[in-house]
């Protein structure tokens, strides 16, 4: 732990008890951020077969349906446990019998809502009852396809990775009346997530309903690939690069299978404009870091590209293929990230890739980061935020203005703690506020004219501890947030 800020020689001695006692309640605050919560299954269906290991998925480790660090142990009453340190807070979860598959259901076998459990963080146990699966209780297990959306192959065969997936596609509204009409097309990955709730982790993303709603506005249709993840495969398929913790290496034979199979079939057989101008991609978490990656990699299949919330901490090599790749062709890239997400260090990494693009000759017109500071790591913050990206990646003309480049709050610190940059985003009303940085007994460390854009701050010469933020227009105080500088 350092120090440094204690023997500032402006601390006073009163000054020191107090950053002593606040030093106290972060440490005991983090200890406690864990804690062990136990999941008591009294009760199973009674067509669980015998030997079936149920898991535990939920957003605390990915919606990992086959998680085996999620397996609960068989009790010798017939009962399953499993004791887990999960972070305080509001969990959703679900439980599986290792695959999206076997996911349960209700008392008909049919869509059940992600469980929900609000943990304060004590040592608790929760009484669970599984009423049905899916899979066993579901009937013809036939999917209950909502209008315009299609299955277009339920084994697509994958011959650059010898699989099969499923594939699904949705075609604006007049595709069967407008019989000359040719569309632009959108690939997208995690397809059980993309149309249907019933087959989706966490939430669907509305795709369909929500370019239908945009085509009675009149915007002239997209049709919409849907390639369903693998699953145990999805990490290894979602990144070209390794992570020795958590897998990848196939992500360049997926994205070849992209470019080399299924995209000819789709143009083949359906009536898309197949040129790189009306051909995009679009992705959330790894599926944002596979898009990023094939974008890149294909610059003259695709020209448009939705990252929302990609997993950059999966490999660094994510910024070198960048710079190795450069700017070839004209692109439009968005780039989506929340400020809930893992304490901000989503921002932090799309901020850095926002500007590695930048440096190797994209322009400002051509990649948009947008920064929502309500925005988790969640299928309902990339539903919300779908409409706005397609309509900048493909240009569509509405009624509706979009802004780039906006976040829900007038002000936006981010990280907290602060490790040596800060960020700042403000919105256009306060784009000639002063930004004044204190110590705790109130001298002033630094002063800063803001503006529209992203801000960045170097804190290198600071020492630890902790500061306030605050933000002042025309001489009166509008924001005022505590900060922690910790290297």
């Amino acid at each position: 732990m350092n120090f440094n800020i204690l023997t500032n020689k402006y601390c006073c001695k009163h000054t020191f008890t107090q950053l002593f006692a606040i030093f106290l309640c972060l440490l005991f605050s983090s200890l406690s951020a864990f804690a062990q919560l136990t999941f008591h299954i009294t009760k199973t269906p009674s067509n669980t077969p015998a030997n079936a290991i149920i898991h535990l998925a939920g957003g605390f480790n990915g919606w990992n349906g086959g998680d085996t660090n999620m397996q609960f142990t068989k009790n010798q009453d017939g009962t399953y446990s499993l004791t887990k340190n999960l972070t305080i807070g509001l969990l959703e979860f679900k439980f599986t019998r290792g695959s999206w598959e076997t996911v349960e259901g209700n008392e008909n076998g049919e869509f059940r809502p992600n469980r929900q459990f609000n943990y304060n963080g004590s040592p608790q146990t929760i009484e669970i009852e599984i009423l049905g699966w899916e899979d066993l209780d579901g009937g013809s297990g036939i999917l209950n396809l909502p209008p315009n959306v299609h299955i277009v192959d339920e084994d697509f065969y994958m011959p650059e990775l010898d699989r099969n997936r499923r594939i699904w596609i949705y075609l604006p509204p007049d595709y069967d009346t407008a019989s000359n009409k040719h569309y632009r097309t959108l690939y997208m990955h995690d397809a059980q997530n993309l149309f249907m709730s019933e087959t989706s982790f966490a939430g669907e993303w509305e795709v369909d309903e929500t370019l239908t709603k945009l085509f009675e506005q009149g915007d002239e249709g997209c049709i919409v690939v849907g390639i369903d993840n693998g699953e145990g495969e999805r990490i290894d398929e979602y990144s070209p690069w390794v992570n020795v913790s958590y897998g990848g290496g196939e992500g360049d034979e997926y994205a070849n299978f992209l470019v080399t199979t299924l995209k000819p079939y789709i143009d083949e057989n359906y009536r898309t404009k197949p040129e790189r101008e009306y051909t995009g991609i679009m992705g959330s978490s790894m599926g944002g870091l596979i898009s990023h990656y094939t974008v890149l990699e294909y610059q003259d299949v695709f020209s448009k590209a939705g990252i929302f919330s990609p997993s950059y901490w999966f490999s660094g090599e994510a910024y070198t293929h960048v710079l190795a790749s450069g700017h070839q062709a004209e692109m439009r890239i968005c780039l989506l990230s929340g400020g809930k997400e893992d304490g901000g260090s989503v921002v932090i990494d799309v901020e850095n890739m926002y500007e590695t693009f930048l440096e190797v000759g994209f322009g400002m017109d051509e990649v948009k980061n947008v920064v929502k500071a309500d925005g988790e790591h969640s299928e309902w913050f990339w539903a919300r935020e779908f409409s706005d990206s397609y309509q900048w990646l493909f240009e569509v003309d509405l009624d509706t203005d979009i802004e780039a480049n906006t976040v829900e709050k007038p002000i936006l610190f981010y990280p907290n703690p602060v490790i040596e940059k800060l960020y700042l985003q403000v919105n256009q009303s306060f784009q000639k506020g002063i930004l004044t940085i204190r110590t705790i007994d109130g001298k002033i460390v630094q002063s800063h004219s803001l503006n529209n854009k992203s801000n960045r701050f170097d804190l290198q010469k600071m020492n630890n501890g902790f500061y306030m933020l605050q933000v002042t227009l025309d001489g009166k105080l509008i924001h005022s947030e505590r900060m922690v500088l910790a290297r």
